[in-house]
């Protein structure tokens, strides 16, 4: 047995996990803590007391997915001072190889290691377990990136996907990326301004501002009061989250109208990306958004959207459609990626 040290490293909130693997690499969770990120000066002292409590030998490898860009096994966290480097970790916690990899790349990963019940699928498809797969996320921002197989193992690719030009495709959609390119007075809009938790706002803003739907009080104030804290570090509400959950319980009419604009803005991206991957493997929705409105997703808008492609329709079709449920997958592709190493 080999033991694993994964880690989820956030802004806000980083969440350890200790796993023993065995010789066929199926992973036991042996302890588990989550705690405030901001609370410690770097990861060297977090990573000494979890290992401590756990009164475990030192892990031999560990994996740390980190919520920003990882460069040559080094990254900065964004709302952090945090400054890690894979070299210094090893030197200072003493295990022998540390390896620091992108969120969303942990994601990917973490598909490897899901269980059936860890998804939905939305589309069946025709399963080719030798094509690439597929990951789309929306979340706070929007993650996009893709697995190749490579003999017995997938490699993992991120992308920046979500940067790419938002396409507009009907005359409402337009008129979005006109608002947009005016209100934020800017040279172009990527999709990720339409397809994420600021994208649902911005919608919402967008309907009420262009009087396209009437706006509830209760909503109106709690969109207001995050507007008036714009440039504020933390924000007391997040209005994207406010305004999926009045959709899901068909309370606010304009907050429905919303959350159909979003869902089809995300299924048209989604099939914008399998028609440049052909992701037979399946393709992924990840993201904190998918799970939380997943009755929303499960109507026809995102599916209908994901394949109106003109005469790509047939093949898209046939793509096998998974939402991850799981919120942990990052966490569980720190130890698939840990056991690689």
């Amino acid at each position: 047995m080999t033991l694993l040290l994964a880690g989820d490293i956030g802004g806000t909130k980083t969440i350890l996990r200790l796993v023993e693997a065995s010789d066929k690499s199926d992973l036991q969770t042996i302890d588990e803590e989550k705690y405030r990120s901001g609370d410690f000066s770097d990861l060297v002292p977090m990573v000494r007391q979890f290992l401590a409590k756990a009164n475990k030998a030192t892990p031999q490898k560990a994996c740390f997915a980190i919520a920003g860009p990882v460069v040559k096994n080094t990254a900065k966290l964004t709302n952090l001072v945090w400054s890690l480097d894979s070299k210094r970790l090893e030197e200072e916690l003493g295990i022998d190889h540390i390896s620091l990899i992108n969120d969303f790349e942990a994601v990917g990963y973490g598909i490897l290691g899901l269980e059936k019940q860890d998804l939905h699928t939305l589309q069946v498809g025709q399963t080719n377990p030798d094509a690439p797969m597929a990951i789309i996320g929306a979340g706070t921002g929007l993650g996009q990136g893709f697995l190749v197989k490579q003999g017995e193992h997938h490699q993992v690719f991120p992308s920046e996907g979500g940067h790419a030009d938002f396409a507009p495709r009907t005359e409402l959609e337009f008129q979005l990326l006109k608002y947009l390119l005016d209100k934020h007075d800017i040279q172009r809009v990527s999709v990720e301004r339409v397809v994420s938790g600021m994208g649902i706002v911005a919608i919402y803003q967008f309907l009420r501002d262009r009087k396209l739907g009437n706006e509830s009080p209760e909503i109106a104030n709690i969109v207001r009061t995050w507007e008036q804290e714009a440039g504020q570090q933390e924000k007391s509400v997040d209005p994207g989250a406010v305004i999926g959950n009045a959709a899901m319980e068909k309370s606010d009419r304009l907050c429905e109208q919303t959350m159909q604009f979003f869902i089809e803005a995300y299924g048209a991206e989604a099939g914008n990306l399998a028609l440049k991957l052909l992701p037979y493997g399946g393709l992924y929705v990840a993201g904190g958004i998918a799970p939380k409105i997943l009755p929303l997703i499960q109507e026809e808008r995102f599916l209908l959207n994901f394949s109106q492609k003109g005469r790509m329709r047939r093949i898209l079709e046939d793509i096998p459609i998974h939402v991850i449920l799981n919120p942990q997958v990052g966490l569980i592709g720190a130890a698939v990626c840990a056991v690689r190493l």
